[in-house]
């Protein structure tokens, strides 16, 4: 009899128009041969199953199970494809946890750890991993655009401190766009971090565990159109994404080494993706963030880098759900 298996996606931040589309690509890609999936929408005015017919079935949330006719439906773990809260910052994990269920991402404590970048730096310097000099404000902490410009050196990206997909964030090449990039970042978010630019070529790595051994997929490399990697580069094409990335094989193995690193230190599961800046000047890889639920739609990095691996994405999600199970 096939597992039975929650794709999740959803939440309840910007991030829920990426979550629908990857898990659109995921659903479209569990093997129905070894699983029974089921597609959980984790909106702000419910939980519900969207069945195949359009109904919304209600979750219980006291054990996560559903209703489909007149069957009572639990499940056997859960394929995490929200990003943002509450699915990227460890509150659905501790909820999973505390009810047994095993599922395809980072713990609790590492999902919100990661998702606040400020701290992810941090912890990866304390580790040894190379990071930018950054500041990180709060907001009505009082800190004002030229205190910044006195600590760091121009540019700088102006970003919110928790969540992704780039929104809300900037890159300040003169002074007087600072007060400005500080009032977006704080519309987003609480906390704001301000990151001193490095210059040097962007490479992203997905990193993955199957069988307990740690994997690096094939790196891409991104070159964009705009000033930096933001969300119309992300989702709308404004960027061009080489996969695999064609480097030098000693800069590959650097880059390698550092993403394993980093998964081993932040004790990650499931897929991650690291996002790095090769500084060429020093010859060493920059961590800029990791990504603890990477997006999976067509145009996604980490579907790229799997084809480019030699696996098809139903492989790929059957492994992640087989290591989920494992645990």
């Amino acid at each position: 009899m096939n597992k039975k298996i929650a794709l999740i996606t959803g939440g309840y931040s910007g991030e829920a128009v990426i979550s629908y589309k990857s898990a659109e690509t995921i659903f479209n890609n569990i093997d129905p041969a070894k699983w029974d999936c089921y597609l959980i929408d984790i909106h702000p005015s419910g939980w519900y199953f969207a069945a195949a017919d359009g109904q919304k079935v209600p979750v219980d949330k006291n054990d996560f199970s559903i209703i489909v006719n007149g069957e009572k439906i639990t499940f056997d773990a859960v394929l995490v494809g929200l990003h943002g809260t509450p699915g990227e910052d460890g509150k659905l994990q501790g909820y999973f946890d505390i009810l047994g269920i095993p599922y395809t991402s980072c713990d609790a404590a590492t999902s919100a750890l990661t998702f606040n970048k400020r701290y992810t730096v941090a912890v990866a310097a304390f580790a040894g991993i190379h990071v930018a000099k950054s500041l990180h404000l709060f907001k009505d902490d009082g800190t004002t655009a030229d205190e910044v410009l006195d600590q760091l050196s121009l540019p700088v990206f102006v970003k919110p401190n928790n969540g992704g997909s780039s929104l809300g964030m900037s890159k300040v090449t003169t002074a007087s766009q600072m007060e400005g990039a500080l009032t977006k970042a704080f519309a987003v978010d609480q906390q704001v971090l301000v990151e001193e630019f490095i210059r040097g070529r962007e490479l992203t790595i997905g990193v993955f565990k199957s069988k307990g051994k740690i994997i690096a997929l094939p790196m891409t490399e991104i070159i964009t159109k705009n000033e930096f990697f933001d969300f119309e580069a992300k989702y709308e094409g404004a960027s061009d994404e080489i996969t695999p990335a064609e480097v030098e094989e000693v800069i590959a193995d650097k880059v390698r080494a550092a993403a394993k690193k980093v998964y081993e230190v932040f004790n990650c599961n499931g897929v991650v993706r690291i996002d790095f800046i090769y500084e060429e000047t020093l010859g060493e890889p920059f961590m800029l963030e990791i990504n603890t639920v990477p997006g999976q739609s067509a145009a996604s990095l980490v579907p790229q880098q799997v084809k480019a691996m030699g696996w098809s994405l139903m492989e790929f999600y059957s492994a992640l759900i087989e290591e989920a199970l494992s645990n």
